[in-house]
Formats: structure tokens, C-alpha cells, sequence
């Protein structure tokens, strides 16, 4: 019997299972949630996962907690649409992932041994590429080594991801001077598109251009995707500074001249700059 979700002395998560199945009650439950599929629930997992990496990143331990039960919730959403379905339960979903963790970690629960989290890293590697090979024989198919980079990742991401792959067959630069000369080659192609005013052949070099970065970013030990994000904070934060100064003279952005802003840009960057040399 599944237990009262109002009743707080039960443990968290039999009352966060509880109220997903009531919210999914057909008669008593919420009309929105009762109408939801995986495909509908899918892109807010994927917000709440951003929402997640957000808080982290501004160093919000309390707005974490509660992004964290956020994104738990995604998962105990699914679980329930499934065992609607008769596909799968939370308790399976638990039980799955733990055995993995077990499996992966033998070191931790066997008799095996890691002396460095580098080791642990390439053992890691070895393990999903032998999953990898295993699942594309059960499905009659050559392996690749590319297999399991799903399309759906953040384009930055999973360039990094694709990269990191075939770095492990050896196709890859050694050296970040190496992937410079080629970002570099890609800007020189890229400024050739543009004199030639070739809108499609414009966006080819443009994404190759991306693509030499993410692994620039990859050889330099830096995640394109978090300095990216860092990126648009700091424009952000500078380009509402100037919003401010413009309003304190009675304007907006758009009365202003770009020359003005421009002003205005290097004086915010001045003083980030002076309170915190790092930016």
C-alpha cells in the first residue's frame, strides 16, 4: 500500500513516490501531470539538469538542495509513467544503477585494486567500451568506438565527447599549439566563405570553427561548455551594468551610440578587472 504522502515521519523518498502517484491518479490526481508523456517531461529534465549545473556553478548550496529534488523528481516521474506501463518501477531503476555502480567499481567491492583516480578513469573507459562491443554484437552490428555519444547532448559537449573518443585510438593532436594552428586554418576558411558570401558554406566553417575550439578546450583540460557559460554570465553581468549607467542618465541601450556602450563595456570590464583580477 503505497503510504500517505502527507504523513512527514516517512522517509523522504517513499514520500516523493507517493505524491508522484497520486499526482498521477487518473480520478484524484493533477489533469497536467496525468497528461504528460516521456516525450513532453524530456526537455524539462533537461532544464532542471542545466538548473543543477547553474546553482553549482554560483556556489548556491541552498538553491542546490532544492534543484537537486528537482531533477530527483524527473526520475521519479519516469519511473512512474513506466510502472503504469508495466516497463519498469523506481525500485528497478534503484536497483539497475546500483548493480552498475558494483560492476564498475571492483576495486571498491572486490578484490581488484586502483592506486590513482587516472587508473580508475582508463578502467572506467575500458569497461564501457566492453559494454559498448558487448550491446552492438547482441544487436548484430560492427562496434564503433563513437558508439553511446548520443545526439541529444549539447552540441560543445558532445564534440568534447566524440574527440575524447577517437583521441583513445590515437587520433588526436599532442599538442594545443597543433589544434591552435588548426583554429586558425578554420578562421582562414571561415573569412574565404564570408568574402565569397556563401551562406551555406558559411555555416559548414563556422561549425568547424566550434568544433577545433571544443577541442582546444579538450587538450587544455578546460570544459568548453562551463567556459562558455562563464562567458555569457560575464557579458551579462557587464552589458546590465551598462543598462544601469545609461539609466541613471535617463536612457536606454537604444538611445545610446555604439561608441557609447562601447565606452561603457570597457569601463564595466575595468572595474570587474580591478575588484577581481582573475576576470
Amino acid at each position: 500500500m503505497m503510504p500517505d504522502p502527507l504523513d512527514r515521519s516517512r522517509p523522504g523518498i517513499d514520500r516523493i513516490l507517493a505524491v508522484m502517484a497520486r499526482l498521477r491518479d487518473p480520478v484524484h490526481g493533477c489533469p497536467w501531470d496525468v497528461a504528460q508523456t516521456f516525450r513532453t517531461i524530456a526537455p524539462h529534465t533537461i532544464e532542471e539538469a542545466y538548473e543543477v549545473a547553474d546553482a553549482i556553478e554560483r556556489g548556491a548550496m541552498d538553491e542546490l538542495k532544492e534543484e537537486l529534488g528537482d531533477l530527483l523528481f524527473q526520475v521519479v516521474f519516469y519511473s512512474q509513467m513506466a510502472a503504469e506501463t508495466g516497463d519498469f518501477d523506481f525500485e528497478a531503476v534503484s536497483s539497475a544503477i546500483a548493480d552498475k555502480m558494483i560492476r564498475r567499481h571492483p576495486h571498491v567491492f572486490g578484490e581488484d585494486r586502483v592506486d590513482s583516480a587516472a587508473e580508475m578513469t582508463d578502467r572506467w573507459e575500458a569497461q564501457k567500451a566492453a559494454e559498448r562491443e558487448a550491446k552492438a554484437r547482441s544487436e548484430n552490428r560492427a562496434p564503433s568506438v563513437l558508439d553511446g555519444v548520443i545526439p541529444g547532448l549539447p552540441a560543445l559537449t558532445r564534440a568534447v565527447k566524440l574527440q575524447k573518443r577517437a583521441a583513445r585510438v590515437g587520433f588526436d593532436w599532442t599538442e594545443a599549439s597543433q589544434i591552435l594552428d588548426k583554429v586558425e586554418e578554420e578562421i582562414d576558411e571561415l573569412r574565404h566563405e564570408l568574402a565569397a558570401d556563401a551562406p551555406e558554406r558559411i555555416e559548414d566553417e563556422l561549425g568547424d570553427l566550434f568544433f577545433a575550439l571544443a577541442n582546444l578546450g579538450r587538450r587544455l583540460n578546460v570544459d568548453p561548455e562551463g567556459a562558455l557559460r562563464r562567458a555569457n554570465a560575464k557579458f551579462e553581468r557587464r552589458f546590465r551594468r551598462i543598462e544601469s549607467w545609461l539609466a541613471e542618465a535617463g536612457r536606454t541601450p537604444d538611445e545610446a551610440s555604439l561608441e557609447e556602450m562601447e565606452e561603457l563595456w570597457n569601463r564595466a570590464k575595468s572595474e570587474e578587472k580591478a575588484a577581481n583580477p582573475a576576470t
